[in-house]
């Protein structure tokens, strides 16, 4: 009996391994036949490390930046505030690509799907001019207008330059990202995240401390590690899609704009866009309730933050995952398996997410603990991570179906739930608990956690209505 187990075992073993490696090989599936399951994992695992990617951009610069003191921790959680707001441009843009891209590639209609990868493209050119001009111009006004000490404005407003300028390389990386996954190719997704991270990780220290041949620069260098590693990622992006392996493969005739094509992608990005600077604005304001409480409680609630996101990158990838599904299956015409996709993926996302929960609640301090030995800001960044991580299960479940509405092409939906959750019941809740109780800081993480489960509750009321299956594009 035991040698069986222990059979049924290896073999189970070799089962997950292979689909591993098909996941990361970049092998052409069709997503729209076969198991849900097995489907889902496939996307999902590439677009978890490329989530974790992005996410690890912020915490190795946070890692290395808190030997620098509060001040410097604070002037990049301020900072990433306000960029926000370019995430949630390049997130929304990415959106449009991905739902269009997918509905193509699920209808086999190969030569539309290129029309939409190069329209993408053309967009996203436009969009970095305007947020470089911009984050040049205006990066000392933006932190002053954060309520940043005047010893952050000293000490960050060069690192703040250099990230906002570089923006752009935000941008583009989520809209071209965008494209790769509405393909179902999510490994070149991944890769490009990971040579930007690559280069980020050995930039950061030689940069920051002045390493070897490096000039020491201090926090600003930073800054200029990230934006260079992101600009990489954006160079490996076009050469994959210029390449001959490319799914959606960019022909000389394809290059001019096309307007119909443009419009149709506004259309849907806008609504993208929308929903996450709804989202993203009120972490800025949020940011705002918390500078009043110093710089420690900035730093530990910028820490804490950071750590929530990377938490939750195994549901960010199931919930990219969720997207491509349900594009390519209505594409397909297949409404049924897309809706099942959704509730397979959610419950997986839901289970897998309770487990980190619960370390990132035990482990708090330890978590917090590798980023700063500051015991203010480690008070901060402790009760801050296991207040909002009591709520991780109904986030990954918010987020998945929040994803589903977009990758088939209906963004307008979860927007307004976000306004709803966010601006109707968090920002007036987090303002009445830190300035109306004795909560203080505490008040904005109860906030958070809310606000986030009340929106992963109507999600899922509305999304039962069935109305998203009936989108065109």
């Amino acid at each position: 009996m035991i040698r069986a187990q222990l059979s049924r075992l290896g073999a189970g073993w070799r089962e997950v391994r292979a689909v591993v490696r098909l996941s990361l090989s970049g092998a052409t599936q069709d997503y729209t036949q076969g198991s849900v399951r097995r489907a889902a994992i496939l996307l999902a695992i590439p677009m978890m490390l490329e989530m974790a990617m992005e996410s690890l951009f912020t915490i190795v610069d946070i890692f290395f930046v808190a030997g620098l003191g509060a001040a410097a921790v604070a002037v990049v959680g301020l900072t990433e505030a306000v960029l926000t707001l370019v995430y949630a441009l390049g997130l929304g843009l990415g959106m449009g690509a991905t739902a269009l891209v997918a509905r193509r590639i699920g209808e086999h209609d190969a030569a539309g799907a290129r029309l939409v990868a190069v329209q993408a493209l053309w967009v996203g050119a436009l969009v970095a001019l305007a947020l470089g001009v911009s984050g040049a111009l205006f990066a000392r006004d933006i932190l002053e207008a954060m309520g940043a000490a005047p010893e952050v404005i000293a000490e960050g407003s060069s690192y703040t330059l250099v990230m906002l300028a570089g923006s752009g390389t935000i941008s583009s990386l989520f809209l071209i990202n965008g494209v790769f996954r509405g393909a179902g190719d999510a490994t070149i997704a991944m890769r490009s995240m990971w040579l930007a991270n690559g280069i980020n990780i050995v930039l950061d220290p030689c940069l920051i401390f002045g390493w070897g041949p490096f000039p020491e620069l201090g926090v600003t260098g930073a800054a200029v590690a990230t934006t260079i590693g992101r600009g990489t990622g954006v160079l490996y992006q076009l050469a994959c899609l210029a390449g001959p392996r490319s799914r959606v493969p960019l022909a000389r005739q394809s290059l001019r704009p096309v307007p119909r094509i443009i419009g149709a992608l506004l259309r849907v990005s806008l609504g993208g866009v929308a929903q996450f600077l709804v989202a993203t604005s009120s972490w800025v304001v949020l940011m705002r309730f918390m500078a009043p409480y110093g710089s420690a409680a900035v730093a530990g609630y910028t820490i804490a933050i950071r750590i929530l996101a990377f938490s939750l990158l195994p549901a960010w990838g199931l919930a990219n995952a969720a997207a491509t599904l349900v594009g390519q299956n209505l594409g397909a015409k297949e409404p049924a398996r897309a809706e099942h996709s959704v509730w397979e993926v959610a419950k997986f996302s839901a289970t897998v997410m309770a487990g980190v929960a619960v370390l990132s609640f035990v482990f708090a301090p330890a978590i917090i603990g590798v980023f700063t030995a500051d015991a203010a800001v480690l008070a901060h960044g402790v009760a801050c991570l296991r207040i909002v991580a009591c709520g991780y299960s109904f986030y990954a479940v918010g987020m998945i179906v929040s994803q589903a509405f977009n990758g088939a092409g209906d963004t307008t939906t979860p927007t307004l739930i976000n306004l709803i959750g966010f601006w109707v019941l968090q920002i007036p809740l987090a303002w009445a608990l830190t300035r109306h109780t004795a909560l203080g800081p505490t008040g904005v993480y109860v906030a958070v956690l809310c606000a986030e489960s009340f929106i992963a509750c109507l999600s899922v009321v509305v999304f039962r209505r069935g109305r998203w299956k009936l989108q065109r594009l």
